[in-house]
């Protein structure tokens, strides 16, 4: 067995995957990966199914070695960079880490959330299901926690016998503003307030993380009180509380709330909302079922259409490669007369 070793890293470093599905009945969140997209990218580069668990990176990176043998790693999302041995590793590529090397994490640069996955997935035994680590309740994880400098995550040493690749994939990008439908509480809003709610610039404010993503901005009034029935709640929803500031709810989110919901964030651009850094500037635009539903099969599609673009790294493009590959064959002294050859 090949143990992962966290030389240091941030305090919200966890292991995430899809997330804990089937137990939201039972009060369970499902939590799991921020950004499927870069979950997706790190894990088909490495070989492994898109939604395999992955070390999730929260604004800083970390520090890792290996023991016990080599694994094959890639690490995608929010332009996050890694080196091995001060080496950097190009983006969008599968390395392998050889025992004893030293891989280093950059912080993301235009984002918040990387991801680290390794050839094979983690040994590590799952909790109702998945890997994911949800804070509030303590379940997934490593034991029930983050990750943090000692902790020792196990490899699938089997799985380390492959070519490193290259991703020539680009991130399904969407521009423009959040893409939203209406409801399920939008009656509980005017039209003026509906209307206020997309045509508005809102900030996100520091209180944002993996529960929620507070925002800032004009106050939304409810027009029937702000108090309902506690009913489902699902990724993306956008709650408004008594002080008229809209709350997005993320992965780690409840799973029943007692606030009317004005809109809910399409599951196509709920990754997109969740790399936007505290201080963002944020515009919603409401969209019918059918286009929302044609956004999540471009999603789908292009997540089943990774694989297609691996190729595979034919060399490592060092210093110490190309010196020997033997490149300069000869020297030539540039202030000696050219020779001439009189019999052409």
């Amino acid at each position: 067995m090949t143990d992962l070793v966290v030389k240091s890293c941030g305090p919200m470093t966890s292991l995430q995957d899809r997330g804990r599905l089937g137990y939201q009945g039972f009060g369970v969140s499902p939590s799991g990966a921020m950004d499927r997209r870069a979950l997706a990218m790190a894990n088909v580069l490495v070989g492994n199914a898109p939604e395999t668990a992955a070390i999730e990176f929260v604004n800083l990176g970390g520090a890792f070695t290996c023991e016990g043998g080599d694994l094959h790693v890639a690490l995608a999302g929010a332009g996050g960079s890694f080196s091995i041995d001060g080496t950097p590793v190009a983006p969008q590529t599968s390395v392998l880490l050889k025992e004893g090397q030293v891989l280093e994490v950059g912080h993301p640069r235009t984002g918040t959330f990387a991801y680290l996955a390794v050839a094979g997935g983690f040994a590590v035994e799952p909790e109702l299901g998945s890997l994911s680590f949800h804070l509030r309740s303590r379940l997934g994880g490593l034991k029930g926690s983050p990750l943090k400098a000692g902790d020792r995550l196990p490899g699938r040493s089997e799985a380390q016998d492959r070519e490193a690749m290259q991703l020539a994939a680009d991130v399904l990008e969407e521009s423009g503003p959040i893409r939203v439908m209406l409801g399920p509480q939008d009656d509980y809003f005017t039209p003026e307030t509906i209307r206020l709610f997309l045509e508005s610039e809102f900030t996100i404010s520091p209180q944002a993380d993996r529960m929620g993503f507070q925002l800032t901005g004009p106050r939304l009034e409810h027009a029937k009180g702000f108090n309902i029935v506690s009913d489902g709640i699902v990724d993306g929803h956008i709650q408004v509380p008594g002080s008229g500031q809209p709350i997005v709810l993320m992965r780690d989110r409840q799973t029943a709330g007692g606030y009317p919901k004005i809109a809910t964030v399409i599951s196509a651009d709920l990754a997109r909302f969740a790399q936007m850094r505290p201080g963002s500037a944020v515009r919603f635009r409401a969209v019918e079922r059918d286009e929302a539903l044609a956004a999540a099969r471009r999603l789908k599609d292009w997540m089943a259409s990774l694989p297609s673009g691996l190729t595979p790294v034919r060399f490592a493009l060092t210093t110490e490669h190309l010196l020997s590959r033997n490149l300069i064959g000869g020297t030539v002294d540039a202030l000696a007369p050219a020779s001439v050859d009189h019999n052409d």
